[in-house]
């Protein structure tokens, strides 16, 4: 719950009697609020009056007033010492963050007294430094904090309670829908050991809400080539956008500083490619970073958002796609988070973005605090789920981290929606970290909800589900998420059908409807290939046309259900058409793929076109991405067909074969084997030459009664040599070499697994305090200090607890104001400027002294010439900032200048050059000083040196 939510609660009552706290008894305000003594008569009817009340209701409990005052004393703590001692008062500080608030005490009060102190008290109300003051209550407090919600979240984060859109729920919030990341906070689930890099421009690994977050291993500088992905700094603060999306990922909680990310708990690293040429060489390098080590890649890029480019990822990066989603995360699928785009003014279509067109990216869109269309969004049938952002210029923004180690009220559009929804996936990947990449989407389609969000177009498809081309499946729900994910089985495989091609050429003809329709079994005669239930549908389109912004274009399901995949863009002049370009569509999740496919193609001309130019469908084509199983319902078909097979393939010994009575027959004579029998026969003989023709065995039987046996001098790869039964027995799953059935007694492990050799156990995944070792495909222990690591003992990722991650190493913590050095192995001081630090010089604070300023990346005591110092929300310091280009020094802001450079004159509070100071005629002027006009601006321009000289 935000800190100053529960002001806003006060009873009429209690706002009563905290004015009553601060005014003397037997006093009344009239008109205006002047204060007034009562006559005797007229508190004698008062008395009257107040014995009549009481006989028809109950009088309000009294207060209870204590020998403590709040006491707003302005000129710093000396001043509210002196003021506190010439009063009889002792200052007992500062309340808190509160500049100029102080708690004053006073010995010779009562401790509790249901009378308000009045006498030497009102001298100190008089004091002309004093500018407000309260004796405090004992009984309002304590009723307060009563009303409070037990349940309620508190983060000392400064600007925690202008996250509006994480607690909706509050009276003052105008969202009325919940995203509930809080409800997933409070079971437990703050992204803990999941990993979140962002693909940007840069991130600033060492802001202060960033620092405690960042991951080194998961970040790298593919523009500059090398490990720092901090962004370029200039006037203008341009590479601030990868900070801004890494602070709503994973900014750290209740650190006094900035924000609470949405995984406060999670790793962040940044990727930056985005400050200089990007190419399909610089994206495919950025999609492929450490995909067995980062889990979601989070972008709030794409092609230009004109309403006129149709682009996409060239060769290289959908290679990278294609290899993050088949081998990222040991197998499990990278997990792309791509912002739809901010086109919508340009009426720009997500359809003409290849990246969030892309079956592999999770397409999130965005809406105002209200509920309504942002004036920027795309529409398209590739979105999946929406979050919350910024709307027109009445309603709210989105507060995160800002460059400079700063924080911003003012982060926009769906750059905003991409890490928000990578922060709420990373908690689902805390309360699962199985879940594979379409595992992920298949959440996000059953728990997102259209909730109060406004469009025209909401429709439920044929398998239930509600779904807007604004929105997607709705409104992300961090809460549903997590829970899902917690007890989620893995989805049946994917399976690719390419259900129809259509290479007939048709004209498109203006205006009127071109319709073409194909019927499809969905590939059932190809059980590797054969869609029931639909996830993507792609219909790939090659089409030429004088205009292509006129062209609209839908895909009909068999259920009925209607994806627009492209609509007109009006400033879409080209003449290039479509040329295998990819429209997908989610629309049709969940429902049954077989039966007739329509595809309408409309041109609508918005401007003059000669009509004999017409627009030529050259091909398509269907293609259907989807489960031959239902994806919900297939965990116990799968259980008890495996247990079936287990059934009709046992082992059985010759001593269990039961014969039936009346079904023994009796053997036919046959002539014994003379020949010579196998070596690896024994001493029963055999009934022929072969190794499967063995009466008995030297070494081990291989097989059983059902598929036959044989004997062999060694039990192959998979099985162990029962000596006792002179038996080959399987081993556990998974194991390739064995000394037993149980899981516990594996040599070695088949292709897939690794083999934890303190457990003699084969996994597919290594546990916690144990790495993968690829070569010999072994679990080794990490360094004592790793709670999980990566490729050696001391690559750590994540540390035990005491220890801190720095560049993959887990250093011990140390207390404030000192850093760990790496090569001593030991903490150390900070430079004496620093409050925090991460090295001894004096460039490396994060936070500054007590009476330090940060200036040029230093710790200073004063600001130097041309600069001065301002608070900035969220920084226990202040900043030094620059003052007017003309002012020499400045004070309180950058244009109330105290001196002027030289060949300028100071005019108030500004400076003004030399040569501009002159007077328009004598006469006139000495009339504008005795007038007293030189304060007006006007005047001043007329009359500077005689303004000037009356000061």
């Amino acid at each position: 719950m935000p800190p100053r939510a529960p002001r806003s609660r006060l009873s009429p009552r209690a706002a009563v009697s905290a004015s009553a706290g601060s005014e003397g008894a037997g006093a009344a305000r009239g008109p205006g609020g002047a204060r007034f003594l009562l006559a005797p008569s007229a508190r004698r009817w008062l008395l009257l009056l107040s014995l009549s009340v009481a006989c028809s209701a109950l009088p309000p409990p009294r207060p209870v007033y204590t020998n403590h005052w709040a006491v707003q004393v302005l000129g710093g703590t000396a001043a509210a010492d002196r003021v506190a001692a010439a009063h009889g008062y002792l200052n007992l500080g500062q309340i808190g963050n509160l500049e100029n608030y102080y708690h004053f005490y006073h010995s010779k009060t009562f401790k509790r007294s249901t009378l308000n102190s009045r006498g030497p008290h009102t001298f100190l109300r008089m004091d002309p430094q004093v500018k407000w003051l309260q004796q405090q209550e004992v009984k309002r407090r304590v009723k307060r904090q009563a009303r409070s919600d037990p349940q309620a979240l508190y983060f000392n984060d400064p600007i925690w309670s202008n996250m509006w859109y994480m607690h909706c729920g509050d009276k003052n919030s105008r969202c009325r829908s919940e995203m509930n990341v809080q409800a997933a906070w409070k079971r437990g689930y703050t992204g803990k050991n999941v990993v979140v890099t962002i693909l940007d421009d840069g991130i600033e690994r060492n802001h202060p809400d960033l620092a405690p977050n960042y991951d080194s291993y998961a970040s790298y500088d593919v523009n500059g080539n090398d490990y720092d992905p901090s962004p370029r700094y200039d006037a203008s603060n341009e590479n601030k956008h990868g900070t801004r999306c890494a602070g709503e990922v994973a900014a750290s909680a209740n650190n006094s500083y900035c924000i609470v990310g949405i995984a406060y708990n999670a790793k962040i690293g940044g990727i930056r490619m985005l400050d200089g040429d990007v190419t399909d060489v610089v994206e495919a390098k950025s999609l492929g970073i450490r995909p067995n080590y980062i889990d979601i890649y989070s972008a709030s890029w794409g092609p230009d958002d004109d309403g006129k480019t149709v682009d996409g990822p060239g060769r290289l990066a959908k290679q990278a796609f294609e290899y993050g989603i088949k081998k990222g995360r040991q197998g499990l699928g990278s997990i792309f988070v791509w912002a739809s785009g901010n086109g919508g003014r340009e009426g720009d279509y997500c359809a003409c973005d290849g990246y969030t067109n892309s079956i592999y990216t999770i397409s999130v869109s965005s809406t105002t605090e209200n509920g309504y269309k942002p004036w920027y969004l795309e529409e398209c049938a590739s979105t999946l789920a929406t979050t919350y952002s910024s709307g027109a210029f009445y309603e709210r923004k989105i507060v995160t981290t800002d460059l400079r180690q700063r924080c911003t009220d003012g982060h926009t559009g769906t750059s905003v929606s991409a890490p928000m929804v990578a922060g709420i996936i990373a908690l689902a990947l805390e309360a699962n970290n199985q879940l594979t990449w379409r595992d992920v989407q298949h959440l996000l389609v059953k728990t997102s909800r259209p909730a109060h969000l406004k469009a025209n177009d909401w429709k439920v498809n044929g398998a239930g589900h509600k779904v807007s081309h604004l929105y997607g499946f709705g409104l992300v729900d961090a809460e549903a998420l997590v829970m899902e994910a917690k007890k989620w089985k893995a989805v049946p495989s994917q399976h690719k059908c390419l259900a129809a091609v259509d290479r007939r050429p048709r004209s498109i003809p203006v205006v009127q409807l071109l319709r073409t329709t194909t019927r499809t079994s969905a590939c059932a005669d190809h059980s590797d290939q054969r869609v029931v239930y639909l996830e993507h549908v792609v219909a790939q389109i090659s089409l030429s046309h004088p205009r292509r912004g006129d062209l609209q274009i839908h895909l009909i399901s068999p259920a009925g259900t209607k994806s627009q995949l492209l609509a007109k863009r009006l400033l879409d002049h080209s003449n290039e058409g479509f040329t295998n370009w990819e429209f997908m569509t989610v629309h049709c999740w969940g429902e049954k793929a077989e039966g007739e496919w329509t595809i309408e193609i409309q041109d609508m001309p918005s401007q003059v076109r000669n009509p004999e130019k017409q627009g030529k469908l050259k091909e398509w084509s269907l293609i259907l991405y989807g489960t031959a199983e239902h994806p919900y319902n297939t965990f116990s078909s799968h259980q008890s067909r495996s247990r079936m097979l287990e059934l009709a393939s046992p082992e059985l010994e010759p001593s269990k074969v039961a014969v039936l009575p009346g079904q023994a027959e009796v053997p036919e004579e046959e002539e014994e084997y003379t020949g010579v029998c196998h070596p690896e026969c024994g001493d029963k003989g055999c009934d022929g030459p072969n190794a499967d023709q063995c009466l008995n065995c030297v070494h081990f039987s291989l097989g059983n009664s059902k598929t036959g046996r044989k004997c062999v001098s060694n039990c192959p790869l998979g099985y162990f040599g029962d000596t006792a039964a002179r038996r080959c027995r399987r081993c556990y799953k998974g194991c390739e070499s064995c000394s037993g059935r149980a899981p516990t007694q594996c040599l070695s492990c088949r292709s897939g697994f690794y083999h934890h050799q303190e457990m003699s156990t084969c996994v597919m995944l290594c546990p916690v305090g144990f790495y993968a070792e690829e070569a010999q495909k072994n679990c080794l222990k990490c360094h004592p200090s790793c709670k999980k690591c990566i490729d050696e003992p001391e690559k750590c990722t994540v540390c035990k607890e005491g220890f801190s991650l720095l560049r993959g190493s887990c250093i011990p913590d140390c207390e404030p104001g000192t850093y760990f050095d790496s090569e001593l192995t030991q903490c150390r001081e900070c430079h004496p400027t620093c409050q925090t630090c991460v090295g001894p010089g004096r460039e490396e604070c994060i936070h500054c002294a007590k009476a330090f300023h940060f200036h040029d990346w230093k710790c200073v005591p004063a600001c130097g010439e041309g600069f001065y110092p301002e608070q900035m929300p969220g920084l226990p310091h202040k900043v030094c900032r620059r003052c007017d280009e003309n002012c020499l020094n400045c004070e309180g802001s950058s244009r109330h200048c105290s001196k002027c450079k030289p060949g300028f004159t100071q005019l108030g509070t500004s400076c003004i050059t030399n040569h501009t100071c002159s007077n328009a005629d004598e006469t006139f002027c000495e009339m504008v000083k005795s007038n007293r006009l030189c304060e007006r601006k006007l005047f001043i321009q007329f009359c500077c040196r005689t303004c000037l000289l009356a000061g």
